[in-house]
């Protein structure tokens, strides 16, 4: 089939080895080498979460080629053939390989699509710039899906995930509407909310509608992961966020992290590790949703945002 789309699957990208972790972290420093604490703390969290294995990479891999089987099943493209291309942020092949592979392999027309449902311009607006800019250089015409935060078939994923959870704490012995079910995501610099980003917004919306087709009884949103620079982030973490639900005397909490689609460190450390330590100490029972991963519904949300962006664009 000659008629071939190029879809470029951005993600922020993650080593494929232990023994990578330290030009990661060299490429994410823009350069500048950690230093030996910076890398060994760095190193510790992913020891723990892999124990020196590495099947973190093999996820992104597997939901590019199950984005691509889902693609071409749908009927709206019988007559095309659309071929995924991994473009990672901080990692090979990064997008700049993404796009290049794509113009070697004989594609003309190519949509870019993020890993991340929710647009901030610190965000997905990067990997948008990066993308354009080698696609421009190279010739290839190319159109973006920016976000899908509110895709009927995203929620309907996340609600039934925060749903699944809910009925275990309910096994266990809890009230369900007496469960607080934290919405989470990477936190950003505060500067963001001055320059009318629409990150925050559209987060607080897919939590909304996530709580609502879960029949969540109580909810609120926190933030975590947040960088260390001087620069203050948008607050309030979650490790302070359980501080303040201990003083309520809030005793079973639900973290659904909505602004990750896949399990890497900052779900299996930063919530799976880090937060469950803190909420053990105060007595509090603290579970995560599953991540999406490669979910079918999840599968189906990029595949129709793609296909939609082809039949509004490129594709007419």
């Amino acid at each position: 089939m000659s008629n071939k789309i190029g879809v470029l699957v951005m993600s922020y990208g993650t080593p494929e080895s232990m023994e990578g972790i330290e030009a990661y972290y060299t490429h994410i420093r823009r350069g500048n080498k950690p230093s030996d604490e910076q890398l060994k703390e760095l190193t510790d969290r992913y020891e723990a979460i892999v124990g020196g294995v590495f099947p973190l990479r093999e996820n992104t891999d597997r939901q590019v080629r199950t984005l691509q089987d889902t693609l071409n099943r749908d009927e709206r493209a019988q007559n095309v053939e659309f071929v995924c291309y991994q473009g990672l942020k901080h990692a090979a092949p990064f997008i700049e390989d993404g796009v290049e592979q794509m113009v070697k392999d004989g594609i003309k027309q190519a949509i870019g699509i993020v890993l991340a449902p929710h647009y901030s311009v610190m965000s997905v607006g990067t990997y948008v710039k990066r993308a354009q800019a080698k696609a421009e250089e190279a010739g290839l015409q190319i159109s973006f899906v920016e976000s899908y935060h509110m895709h009927p078939l995203l929620i309907e994923a996340l609600a039934k995930r925060v749903s699944a959870k809910l009925d275990l704490f309910e096994e266990a012995g809890a009230f369900r509407e007496s469960v607080r079910v934290l919405f989470s995501a990477h936190s950003l610099p505060e500067r963001i909310l001055s320059m009318g980003d629409p990150y925050q917004d559209q987060l607080l919306e897919t939590s909304k509608a996530v709580a609502e087709q879960a029949k969540v009884g109580q909810w609120q949103f926190t933030w975590q992961s947040a960088g260390r620079t001087h620069e203050p982030w948008l607050g309030p973490d979650i490790l302070e966020t359980l501080q303040d639900l201990k003083r309520e005397q809030v005793e079973d909490v639900l973290v659904a992290p909505i602004g990750f689609v896949s399990d890497h460190l900052e779900v299996l450390y930063d919530l799976d590790i880090e937060a469950k330590a803190i909420a053990k100490e105060m007595d509090m029972r603290l579970e995560r949703i599953d991540s999406l991963n490669s979910d079918p519904l999840y599968m189906e949300t990029l595949s129709d945002c793609v296909i939609t962006s082809w039949k509004q664009g490129i594709g007419q």
